[in-house]
């Protein structure tokens, strides 16, 4: 025992959290107690999950199967005023950062899911995950920012450490949640973003993709990408490598209305690759050419009367994931990009 334990004069195999009290019981005595909190079961290379769900009353056929996950004792909890138990902090937790089309379900192990009720962009602001997971003894896991996330995806979980918290620490999430919602018009920290269907054009330049000397792989490539997001390739054209040709092409894409113009082929810093300054030729604002990330390093953003409009390099035709399918999504959430956004992708940018 504890100095403290034998001050309180609390007997042996009694733990004090806080002022909260955990009473030790051997699981042959166990018999008809409620448990307090769930109890996992790892099989490796097999299964790991939940062998007993809280409040499930012991019988006498389970103390061989709490022996088998190394059970000699279980605990009756005595909650003091101002402590949590793991499971109501979490859920407490998850309510209070769980925003626009987030849904959650009952604690699981101590842990309560996020997630996502549709396809679309996640909203998850790195400063306050760190918050939160400075205040201590509770932990938020999310994935990062600016991710494309699933229907039914997880893309948060909110978990206590111990298995009873002090209050506080819970309300001190609740304010920093409130505190974020303050600063950004009512929106909760966590939400996901529905993303645009759009229509794009794409010119495909290159002389010998022009004359029919080799395939063209842009199209379906870049038209996958679209679908894959719940947007439409709605025309491809082709040009050689001449800038009044490009230009001229780039405009009849701006005409017909679409909702971003993409240029694929020419954007290296070879003599002839002519697609940069064909862009800019056509009126373009540059947001940036060139990007701090590999594979995409070459790729080109901007608008055109505030139309977007990429410059493709050549990897978007091969690599899963480029400097393409970090930006794309984002303009389909309707963000509008600017030179920090691009600034910013070299953090974690290195996908070879």
């Amino acid at each position: 025992m504890t100095q403290r334990e034998q001050e309180s004069g609390l007997p042996e195999g009694t733990t004090v959290i806080g002022s909260s009290v955990l009473r030790e019981v051997k699981v042959e005595d166990a018999v008809g107690m409620v448990l307090a909190h769930d109890l996992t079961q790892i099989l490796p290379g097999t299964f790991k999950g939940r062998l007993f769900r809280k409040g499930h009353r012991v019988a006498e056929a389970d103390i061989p199967k709490l022996k088998d996950i190394g059970k000699e004792h279980l605990y009756a909890i005595e909650l003091a005023e101002g402590d949590l138990h793991e499971d109501d902090a979490a859920l407490l937790m998850a309510k209070a950062l769980a925003g626009e089309n987030i849904a959650f379900g009952e604690p699981h192990e101590g842990k309560v899911t996020l997630k996502s009720e549709i396809g679309g962009l996640a909203a998850i602001p790195k400063e306050v995950v760190d918050a939160i997971n400075a205040v201590g003894e509770i932990a938020l896991a999310t994935v990062v920012n600016h991710r494309v996330v699933r229907q039914g995806e997880a893309l948060a979980a909110t978990r206590v450490i111990p298995l009873i918290v002090p209050e506080e620490k819970v309300r001190r999430v609740e304010e920093i949640a409130e505190a974020y919602r303050a600063r950004h018009e009512g929106r909760s920290p966590l939400s996901v973003r529905p993303l645009k269907r759009m229509r794009a054009g794409l010119l495909t330049t290159g002389s010998e993709v022009f004359s029919g000397r080799i395939e063209d792989k842009f199209g379906p490539a870049v038209a996958a990408k679209l679908e894959a997001l719940g947007s439409e390739l709605a025309e491809q054209r082709f040009a050689p490598d001449d800038r009044h040709t490009i230009v001229k092409e780039i405009r009849y894409f701006l005409a017909q209305g679409y909702d971003m113009i993409l240029v694929s082929g020419g954007m290296s810093v070879d003599p002839d690759d002519r697609t940069p300054g064909a862009i800019a030729a056509a009126g373009a604002d540059i947001v940036s050419y060139g990007t701090p990330m590999l594979p995409g390093s070459m790729l080109l953003f901007g608008y055109l009367e505030g139309v977007p409009i990429f410059g493709l390099p050549g990897c978007v035709m091969h690599d899963p994931y480029t400097s393409f399918d970090v930006l794309l999504p984002r303009v389909l959430a309707g963000d509008e990009i600017g030179r920090q956004d691009i600034v910013s992708m070299g953090y974690g940018g290195l996908h070879r």
